[in-house]
């Protein structure tokens, strides 16, 4: 179990909202308006205990200071988050318009970038309140916000590689053949909790024709002698994001099974030698899709190769055809290309990739060859 990193300072998350504020300027808008969850997290440190249908929103705007509108019975919890000394609160109380309050901070003709979990019936209250304004998912405006992580959150996700590392290693012993893949799929929740993540969020066990289905949810199908499994699993340790796919056999494979298992295996690592500073998202979804496809398997890789991994598993920047993105830096993605044949089995293999000033570094350790389980 890894040791708890040294938290967020206001410093930290006074420097983030500047940067949101500034970013949301170059790229032609009035402001940002994060609602509760992983955007409002990453930029302030607080996560209400509930979210409710009562308004708080995080308003950003460059030149301006920072202010959080909270319902008043919640203005308490808010005032002790981490970032709350960066930051104004303005709290309102029920029966009182909330828009009302939170539209003298708002330029009436703006354009604004919204978080992407931002309730409809918040923004159409921005709306009505303020029909001259308008509004952008902040995936769209500004996709890559909490794309370049620094040091404190590199050491993150890399405690949470190691920790799912662990989890895989272990897994490894317990029994496939004659259990369900619940059963298998409970006990890898179990071991990324003991190896120290707070939250488990998937635990993909695709075993024999169910590892065709890329997301697979673990079933009741009983695993026999003979299955390739599929395992894809991950979740949140100190806050960050942990992501890994490995495929094993219960038994020895057939020659051909081997033979997939071997062309994915070499897809991946042409994906991770393609990962550098400059080289566009698409070029590790291209390299990766180039073996793949030179086998023979190219309509049987039917995903994107990757993803990025922050405080949340899945955000942009996307390893797909038709982004350009450039690499930067501290950019951390998935590199987890499939084989998948319909009614028959299911190959990936996964890892979190960190882009250096060299090139690119894994996330994840253990040995991608397949393992042979019992």
């Amino acid at each position: 179990m890894s040791s708890a990193p040294a938290p967020f300072t206001a410093d930290d998350y006074k420097a983030r909202m500047e940067r949101a504020a500034a970013t949301a300027a170059d790229a032609g808008l009035a402001g940002v308006l994060v609602a509760p969850g992983p955007d409002l997290v990453w930029l302030t440190g607080y996560r209400p205990t509930a979210i409710t249908e009562r308004l708080t929103v995080l308003v950003l705007a460059a030149g301006r200071e920072p202010v959080l509108v909270v319902p008043t019975l919640e203005a308490p919890d808010a005032a002790r988050a981490a970032g709350a000394p960066a930051l104004t609160l303005r709290d309102w109380t029920d029966g009182k318009d909330p828009y009302a309050v939170t539209a003298p901070l708002l330029d009436a003709t703006g354009r604004f970038g919204v978080s992407d979990n931002a309730w409809a019936m918040h923004l159409l209250g921005f709306q009505q309140t303020l029909p001259d304004t308008s509004y952008v998912s902040l995936t769209r405006a500004l996709p890559m916000l909490r794309a370049v992580k620094d040091h404190a959150e590199l050491e993150r996700l890399a405690a949470a590689g190691a920790a799912a590392d662990a989890a895989y290693e272990e897994i490894q012993q317990v029994l496939f053949a004659g259990r369900r893949e619940t059963d298998v799929a409970g006990d890898l929740a179990d071991l990324l909790r003991r190896f120290g993540h707070e939250q488990v969020d998937f635990t993909v066990v695709g075993s024999g024709p169910n590892g065709a289905n890329p997301h697979h949810e673990a079933g009741e199908r009983v695993i026999e002698h003979g299955d390739m499994v599929v395992l894809d699993f991950g979740g949140l340790l100190h806050g960050y994001g942990s992501d890994t796919s490995r495929t094993v056999h219960v038994g020895e494979p057939t020659a051909e099974e081997q033979r997939v298992h071997d062309v994915v295996r070499e897809a991946q690592a042409a994906g991770c030698a393609a990962v550098r500073p400059g080289a566009a998202c698409q070029d590790i979804d291209r390299a990766a899709r180039e073996v793949i496809t030179e086998f023979g398997y190219g309509e049987r890789f039917i995903h994107r190769t990757g993803h990025g991994i922050g405080v949340t598993t899945h955000e942009p920047p996307y390893m797909i055809e038709g982004e350009e993105q450039p690499l930067v830096p501290g950019m951390c993605f998935s590199v987890e290309p499939g084989i998948y044949l319909p009614g028959r089995f299911g190959v990936r293999i996964e890892d979190i990739v960190t882009v250096t000033d060299e090139g690119g570094r894994r996330l994840n350790a253990t040995a991608r060859e397949m393992a042979i389980v019992g």
